[in-house]
């Protein structure tokens, strides 16, 4: 299958979504699980990841700044800076693509072989709009909250990290988060978490509902689905740091 013609399968699904309206609150208990999902699937993997980034960027920071006429507030400036920037919603975002977008690519594949989408078609349910649009809608409502718990995380690591090793002390830690704070930044890193949580769910779906052949094809559809991903948060990351900053 060529480039262009995947954009345009890809383009039709999202265009058979809402080609047939259903009734929204048959899908409220699919979207509430697909939330459970997403959510409780992820929290573990993303508070170890958090913890132990804020960490080693505290640490690395410290080893670098070695002039005395920088004051150790500054430590904990890069630290926020880096996390709510880059770390949380850059690197916790490609970690979710490989724990949910393979979950939701194996799941719609495995019900594209054993042919339970088509029993939804053939009952008159839009299979498109039940099965894609809640894990869509469920991302997009999930992951920039799992975003900010990443964030919180990954500062309080950093300042845990500090303290412990005797580096920085917790108030000039707390010191430097205040000094110089951008609210701007926050709306930046959140800008950047919808965007992925959207490209995580969409392309997943994608590759997962598309799937042909048997369960080798499934766990082909996943990788691609990983990949693709994560070439595109890399991507989109680059973009919207040229067009917001």
């Amino acid at each position: 299958m060529t480039f262009f013609s995947e954009i345009g399968r890809y383009c039709l699904m999202f265009k058979g979504m809402f080609s047939k309206p259903e009734n929204r609150k048959v899908y409220w208990k699919e979207f509430m699980r697909q939330c459970a999902d997403i959510g409780v699937g992820a929290i573990g993997i993303v508070a170890i990841i958090s913890v132990f980034m804020g960490a080693v960027s505290t640490l690395q920071t410290a080893y670098q700044l070695v002039s005395p006429l920088i004051p150790l507030s500054t430590i904990a400036q890069v630290v926020r800076d880096t996390v709510i920037l880059e770390f949380a919603p850059t690197l916790v975002c490609i970690v979710l693509a490989g724990v949910v977008g393979s979950k939701i690519a194996s799941e719609l594949g495995n019900m594209r072989i054993s042919e339970q989408i088509d029993a939804l078609e053939i009952m008159g349910i839009n299979s498109k709009t039940y099965l894609i649009l809640p894990k869509i809608i469920a991302a997009l409502l999930v992951i920039p909250i799992l975003v900010i718990i990443a964030t919180a995380l990954g500062i309080f690591g950093g300042r845990m990290a500090g303290s412990m090793i005797g580096i920085i002390s917790g108030y000039t830690f707390d010191h430097g988060l205040l000094d110089g704070f951008l609210p701007y930044n926050v709306f930046f890193a959140l800008s950047k978490a919808y965007t992925f949580a959207f490209i995580i769910s969409s392309i997943s779906c994608f590759y997962g509902y598309y799937v042909q052949g048997g369960s080798l094809e499934i766990g082909k559809a996943s990788t691609k689905a990983v990949v693709v991903s994560c070439i595109l948060i890399l991507l989109a990351d680059y973009m919207l740091a040229a067009l917001l900053l």
